[in-house]
Parts: structure tokens; sequence; C-alpha cells
């Protein structure tokens, strides 16, 4: 069985199987199909108010599906080449590019599909969907190796479906298999929406506290509107050019994503000499980019880096009167985006351009004391450490799952099913 889909995964995970231990082709497993899409001109007809699940390769999640974006009429069934396909079928994403080729789902409701998946039904006397969409997750890059590199956006073929190699224990093994590998996604289920909850608890945190809907306890008095001409200053240290030294250069993220290193270069190799000194605890703001939310605070580790023309350094103009780091927080909120972009012209909004002076113009409602500004930010803080924490665990689980799926999977460790039945 000597296919490009078999020199894509190791040969010492296929070949030296335990006793029992089959290498099968996935085609073989079952009976191996694909879908379509009713035409969209027929919306009225097709889509709207439709009542069956219809699968795209965005619905794909690697795991089970129970509902789509889109639902189909039976109209569309009836007078198109969809066909409904039952819970237990697998789906494999074809198209799409090497983000997308061999995304998985399992079918957990009646439903249709798209031209863009093949669908397995699997022979249960075989194989269990539970199983091989598990040895599919684990060796979803192998598709890489043959995915059409010729195209500007690779994809796999239905041939490539079918020659798709499966380690295939017996039936109990493949039971058990499954079994374990379902507890370890479910922790990781659990923890991903504790994750989600942390970030949601934070984005409404931020919200009440950063436009005065909630007090902190032991804080009162009128908030103050202040315009940004009285609260920020901007600050210029200008590079003395050497082109043989090398330089630190410094970006900012779009979405409020935080100013990171990019990259470090010689002065030969930089195409503009308008390059800038930035220090701990300036804020920074991409005229270019800053109605996407490019803007963010210089940190200790990124003290003394460079920062082009490009960017605007701003400090607070008088530190009893703004807390820099709270007006990190207040930069991520969509009102500070919408004054941002009031304050940009262009005719696109890729090709705006932020007009700082007029910026300075505009107002921002602030708490009235430092400690107030100084404590809101400590809250935030504290909730991004707990979506950091929660952030690795869920990492952590996913890269004990992956170790695990590596020793299952290709018989390393043999899982106990003396007590299990075909």
């Amino acid at each position: 069985m000597e296919t490009k889909s078999v020199n894509s995964i190791h040969k010492k995970d296929l070949y030296n199987l335990p006793d029992g231990w089959k290498l099968k082709k996935l085609g073989n497993l079952g009976k191996v199909s694909s879908g379509t899409t009713p035409f969209r001109e027929k919306h009225d007809e097709y889509f709207a108010n439709g009542t069956i699940h219809w699968v795209k390769t965005t619905d794909l999640n690697n795991s089970t599906i129970f509902f789509t974006e889109e639902k189909v009429t039976v109209r569309a069934l009836n007078e198109t080449s969809l066909r409904i396909y039952q819970p237990g079928t697998l789906l494999v994403a074809m198209y799409g590019g090497f983000n997308q080729i061999g995304r998985t789902g399992l079918l957990g409701v009646e439903a249709t599909i798209n031209q863009a998946l093949s669908a397995l039904q699997c022979n249960i006397e075989i194989a269990l969907p539970e199983y091989v969409l598990a040895w599919l997750n684990g060796n979803v890059k192998a598709w890489r190796n043959f995915a059409g590199s010729s195209r500007k956006d690779p994809n796999i073929t239905s041939k490539d479906i079918n020659d798709f190699p499966v380690n295939l224990p017996p039936l109990p093994q493949q039971r058990k298999i499954a079994a374990i590998l379902s507890t370890w996604d479910e922790a990781i289920q659990t923890a991903d929406q504790l994750l989600k909850a942390k970030k949601e608890r934070k984005r409404g945190l931020m919200q009440q506290l950063l436009t005065g809907q909630k007090r902190l306890p032991g804080f009162a008095g009128e908030w103050r509107e202040v315009l940004f001409n009285d609260i920020l200053r901007e600050v210029k240290r200008p590079v003395k050019w050497n082109d043989d030294e090398v330089y630190h250069l410094l970006s900012v993220r779009r979405r409020s994503g935080g100013v990171f290193y990019r990259e470090s270069l010689p002065g030969r190799e930089i195409l503009t000499q308008n390059l800038r000194t930035a220090k701990t605890g300036e804020f920074l703001i991409s005229k270019m980019q800053i109605v996407h939310g490019a803007s963010g605070l210089v940190r200790e580790e990124h003290d003394g880096m460079k920062i082009s023309g490009s960017y605007i350094a701003v400090v607070s103009q008088d530190r009893e009167l703004l807390d820099i780091e709270y007006f990190d927080w207040y930069s991520q909120l969509k009102s500070f985006y919408r004054l941002c972009y009031t304050s940009s012209y262009g005719v696109h909004i890729e090709k705006m351009t932020f007009d700082f002076t007029d910026f300075l113009k505009r107002k921002i409602s602030i708490p009235p004391t430092i400690g107030e500004q100084q404590a809101i930010a400590a809250v935030l803080n504290a909730a991004n450490e707990e979506i950091r924490l929660a952030t690795a665990e869920v990492e952590a689980l996913k890269q004990q799952k992956r170790g695990l799926m590596q020793e299952l999977l290709t018989g390393k460790t043999l899982v106990n099913v003396q007590n299990e039945t075909a």
C-alpha cells in the first residue's frame, strides 16, 4: 500500500503494528461520497426557512456536529442531488487550502453536506466512526504532503480520501481507545468553556468599569470629562542613524493585540531612517492601523526598542490625572475605536490615516481620582491573568491528549479490553 498518503505518515507508525491490528485504506472502511450546493439564486426556495441541516467546511469542529450555520429546505432536497446522511457519518474537508483540508466532523444529527466535503459511512462491523475520527484528527498534517501543491489553494480529492491509511485495531480496542479520547475531549471542552466564561466576564468588566456603569467599592464622585489634549503628551526620541547598527524593531497588532517585538535588522536593511526609541510606559498608536485597534502600551521587555515614524508615542501629561495603564485598557473599548475612526481620513478603511491633531480635540470621561483608575486597571489585569492561566490549562490538556493519541493510535500503548466484547 505504497501511496503518497502512506509516505506522509511515519512508516514506523503504520507497519510496526501489534498483533491483530491491520493497515487499511479509508475507502475500505465504508462508503465514501460527497454532497452539493443548491443554487444560491434560488435562495427563497432552497435556503429560506430551511429545516434540514447543511454542513459546510466552516461547520466542521473535529468533533460531533449538532448544529450548522445554514439549513436547506425539503424542496432543495427533492430537486437537487442532496441526500440525507445519518448520525455517525464521518465528514472530511477536501477544499480550502492547508488551513482547511483534513478538518473533520462526526454527524450527531441528520444532515446534508456540500461538495467540499467527503462523507464516510463506516461499516461498523469493521470500523467505529469515533475511532476513525480520532485517527484522522491525529494525522491531519499528513494531508499536506499530497494536496495539489501547484494550486494556489491546495485541495485533496476523493481518491486521496479513499487511499488515506488507517491503523485499525480490533473493534474492542477501537471502542476503548475512542472512549478514552472522548474523556479527554470532555475535559478539554469543560476547560474551554471556563476560558470562554472568563473572557466574557472580562469583556463585561471592561464595559462596566471603564465607562462608570459600575464603581469599585470605596470610590465615589463624579467622573470628569477632559480633552485628550489635556491628558496626553506626544514624545519623540529620534534615532541617530547608523547603517551598521542593529535595530530591534517593534510593531503593534490590530484588535488591541498589543505591542510586540517584530525583528532585528542592521540599518542598511531598513527602508526608512525615520526611527524613534520607545520607552516603557509609552502608549503607541499606529497612524495607518488605529482604525483597526492597532495601539498598545510599551512594557519593560520592549524598553529601548525602535518604532517607525508611522507610530505616535504618547504619555500621561500628569500622572496624578491619568494612569497610562488605565488608558491602555480604555483603548480596547469599541468607543475608543469609534473615536479614532472619526479622527481619521481617507476614502477606504484600509487606507485611512489618523489625524492626531483632531483626536486631541476630542473628549474622554475618566474616574475622578488616579486611585480609582489604578484600581480598575488592577481588576482587569487580574482578569487577564485568570485568562492566561485558563488558556495554559486548555493548551496543556490538548498537548497531553496529542501525546496520548500518539501512544494509543499506533499501538505503542495497548488498552486493556479483557472485559470488552466485540
